[in-house]
Order: C-alpha cells, then sequence, then structure tokens
C-alpha cells in the first residue's frame, strides 16, 4: 500500500557541523502551503521513520483526524559515535549540533514550509541521547521549540543541574515515558547504566514545575519495541486535535 503523503529530502551544507546533513520531510496527504502546520523534529529520524513508524502513523492519524496539520522532519546521524558526540549532554559536537538546529534546520523549515513561526510549532523528538538532546535544546530556547516528545531519555547529574537552573520552564509542553525494566542499560561506551531511577528524579522535578507535563512509566525496556508502542500515544498527546 503507498504512502498518502509525500518525502521530500533536503540538504543542509552546515557549518556550524562541518559537514552535509541530510533532512528527510514528510508531508502529509493534501498538504496545501494555505494551512499552518506543525513541525514534529526528530532526532535519530531513520529510526523514527523506520522502527517508529512515522510516516505511517501520520497517514493514519491525519485520515482518522486524531492530530493536527503536522509535518515529520527527520535528522539522522552517521554511525553510534557520530551520535554520541552530537547528542549526549557532554559529546563534543553537541553545541556545534544544537546550534545547527536551531540556526539552519528552523530558518529552512521556515522558508519552505508554512509553520507557526514561534515555539508551540515545534516539537523535538528523541529516544534515549536522542531525548536527553531534545530537552536540554527546548530548556535553552524555549520560545524556537516549545515542545518535547523524549522516550528513556539519558540522565545524569549534568542533565538534573542544568534543567534545575533554567529559570522558566512555563512555556515548555513535555511528553516523558521510561520502561520500569530499565534498571541495567548497556551504553555507547559500553558501560551499564540505571536509566530508571534518574528519569524518575527527573519526573519528580518537573512534576513540580509550571509547565505541561506528561509522564508514563512504561511496562519495558530500553529497546524500539516500547518505544514504537508508545509513539501513537505521543503524537496523539502532543498534536491533539482541537475541537
Amino acid at each position: 500500500m503507498g504512502r498518502k503523503g509525500k518525502f521530500q529530502t533536503f540538504t543542509i551544507s552546515s557549518q556550524y557541523l562541518d559537514e552535509d546533513m541530510t533532512i528527510k520531510v514528510y508531508t502529509p496527504e493534501n498538504y496545501s502551503p494555505l494551512y499552518k502546520y506543525h513541525f514534529c523534529i526528530m532526532q535519530d529520524g531513520d529510526d523514527y521513520f523506520q522502527m517508529g513508524r512515522a510516516a505511517t502513523l501520520s497517514d493514519k492519524l491525519h485520515s482518522d483526524r486524531e492530530i493536527e496539520n503536522t509535518i515529520f522532519i527527520g535528522i539522522h546521524y552517521n554511525d553510534k559515535y557520530d551520535r554520541q558526540d552530537k547528542y549526549h549532554p557532554d559529546g563534543k559536537k553537541q553545541g556545534d549540533y544544537v546550534n545547527f538546529l536551531v540556526r539552519e534546520v528552523v530558518p529552512l523549515l521556515d522558508e519552505e514550509f508554512p509553520g507557526f513561526s514561534m515555539g508551540r510549532g515545534r516539537t523535538l523528538v528523541g529516544d534515549s541521547l536522542a531525548g536527553t538532546l531534545a530537552l536540554m535544546t527546548a530548556a535553552k530556547f524555549p520560545n524556537i521549540f516549545g515542545n518535547v516528545i523524549m522516550q528513556s531519555p539519558y540522565v545524569d547529574e549534568h542533565v538534573l543541574e542544568y534543567i534545575q537552573s533554567i529559570d522558566d520552564l512555563s512555556s515548555l509542553t513535555i511528553y516523558h515515558t521510561i520502561g520500569n525494566q530499565e534498571t541495567d542499560v548497556k551504553t555507547t561506551d559500553e558501560a551499564r547504566k540505571n536509566f530508571l531511577e534518574p528519569n524518575l528524579e527527573l519526573r519528580q522535578y518537573l512534576d513540580k514545575q509550571p509547565l505541561s507535563y506528561v509522564f508514563f512509566e512504561l511496562d519495558g525496556d530500553h529497546t524500539w519495541g516500547s518505544w514504537q508502542k508508545d509513539f501513537p500515544r505521543a503524537l496523539k498527546t502532543m498534536f491533539a486535535k482541537e475541537d
């Protein structure tokens, strides 16, 4: 069965990352420049399109009128070490990647597609380290990225301290999940880490902040088997059609 929407590919020769970055964009059926669209910007983009089934979900949720007009944007990494460099809070390319998102990706999307041109119209999405990147970037630039979907984000003392240092999180909308079996997760550097405990600590803090916050503890582990099942609910929560 064919897609109802349409894929487009753009290349940004990033001055910050000093490499060509591919941006995959999926517009829904009946897309028209006469309407405004939410931008769902997914790190681990190929994973979200393939294992997260983002295009299939876009077709279904738009057809069933369960979400507002939304364009799905995927940005991928070169390999697991490149991913670590770009997404990890201490990654050597993390600052450059954030600049790439803010100063190159957003202007491209605003030029090519009719968005809302404000934070509430842009959502950053990510799993694991990509979820961490989404949270920290939105916390720093809430007027550019007003919404976050983070599935099993990596959380350490640095992440907690950073989020606690932000004076005002009130303009953010955050969807946050962690699996109850994520107590012994193997990371890129071959270490084993407990993801559950620090995520619950983050949840405890965010629960007390004046922001729109939704949290679910999933019956699952740190794999796409868990994230794929949860992703439809994440999208319906974040992009729920207003009556």
